[in-house]
């Protein structure tokens, strides 16, 4: 018997409609088995992920919300460095804070910088440094044996003798419980890992009508999903959308720090993934949309829309046609703009942080562009910083 619109409509719009539990609570079960067919029928998006028992993953786009204003922070171009350091500073920082890592900015600014580890919590954060140098080398493309030179490089290298993969495997050989804020899970069986990573990374490659930027929550939510190692998943999940999102061309991704406005709301990030599992527990259907909107409402749309200042650039870039600009200005303007974008900055700073040049230079190089209007400056008592207009 088809369920009434009326009913079915008042079970769609209502604020709970992504909580399986709560709508049955309200409007019984009766109700509920129907409402979860009509989407089957009607409204579901089938992925060709498997789940646990090999059925597929489920969408629904109806309740997704993805403006391309709300993705022009992730389209905008970047010139010069491979990454934003002030922004990959705040991403190492978030993204170990997640998972209860401390670090701090200083020994963090210091391994971006090429210093060396020292302790344990330093590793974990420079392995991540080690990460973003290999995403963002675009020579770098997503396979499976990538991915495991890509978890060597940012977890595997560093973990304790327990937790490390054997040497003839690119996945965890046993079993793994995920235990965290509100979280319970265990991962994939371990035998199952080889295949379903296959049919992951097949599915990443593939062409299809999903936005980019859902897909790549899809594929940040499914390897957690999955748990295919024994310690950094959550790591390597967010590298792996990062991985994702510049390889399809959104460089802005390694220039804005995810894991901050992730970490900023943790508690929310944890419930997204519980849940999905209590909704399957209802509906023995996976359906991923709570996940892809929490992290487009919390992350996608707090995304800075202005992160360069594109009058500044073009300005710039006429003044490099008429030759007032030289060749070796151009590298340091290029820095500037991906390492700190409008952020202040002191010439110090500047001098420590580019290291290719000496501070006359540097000091020459602020003075002209504040001369030419490309930046402003703020006195700080006996301080000056400056930012791009």
């Amino acid at each position: 018997m088809a369920m009434e619109l009326e009913t079915f409509t008042e079970m769609f719009g209502d604020k709970n409609a992504l909580d399986f539990k709560k709508l049955k609570y309200k409007f019984g079960e009766k109700n509920l088995v129907e409402y979860l067919e009509t989407l089957k029928e009607n409204f579901y998006q089938e992925l060709p992920l498997p789940d646990f028992k090999g059925k597929p993953l489920v969408l629904l786009p109806a309740k997704i919300s993805l403006t391309t204003q709300l993705t022009k922070a992730l389209a905008a171009s970047y010139l010069g460095e491979k990454y934003g350091l002030q922004a990959m500073e705040d991403e190492i920082i978030a993204t170990l804070s997640i998972e209860q890592i401390d670090s701090s900015r200083e020994s963090v600014r210091r391994i971006l910088q090429g210093g060396a580890p020292v302790t344990s919590n330093e590793n974990k954060a420079y392995g991540i440094k080690r990460g973003l140098d290999f995403i963002a080398d675009t020579a770098n493309k997503i396979t499976e044996e990538n991915l495991y030179r890509l978890y060597k490089l940012a977890v595997g290298d560093f973990l304790e003798d327990e937790d490390r993969l054997k040497t003839d495997h690119k996945y965890r050989h046993d079993v793994v419980y995920v235990v965290g804020q509100n979280i319970e899970h265990q991962g994939l069986t371990y035998q199952l890992l080889p295949k379903y990573m296959s049919t992951l990374i097949d599915y990443l490659h593939q062409e299809d009508s999903l936005d980019q930027i859902v897909k790549s929550i899809v594929l940040h939510y499914y390897f957690a999903y999955l748990h295919p190692y024994f310690d950094g998943n959550g790591r390597m999940s967010r590298l792996l959308q990062l991985w994702y999102l510049a390889q399809k061309g959104y460089t802005a991704s390694l220039f804005i720090p995810f894991s901050t406005y992730i970490n900023g709301g943790k508690g929310l990030y944890y419930k997204a993934f519980t849940s999905i599992a209590d909704n399957f527990k209802v509906s023995q259907i996976l359906d991923v949309t709570p996940f892809v909107t929490y992290f487009i409402d919390q992350v996608v749309t707090k995304l800075p829309q202005k992160n360069e200042p594109s009058q500044a650039l073009d300005q710039f870039n006429n003044l490099l046609q008429t030759g007032v600009i030289t060749a070796k200005e151009r590298d340091l303007f290029h820095y500037v703009l991906s390492a700190y974008g409008i952020c202040e900055f002191s010439t110090k700073q500047l001098e420590k942080d580019y290291k290719n040049a000496a501070y006359a230079t540097i000091r020459s190089f602020v003075l002209k562009l504040e001369s030419k209007g490309l930046l402003a400056s703020q006195k700080y008592g006996n301080r000056i910083r400056y930012r791009l207009k």
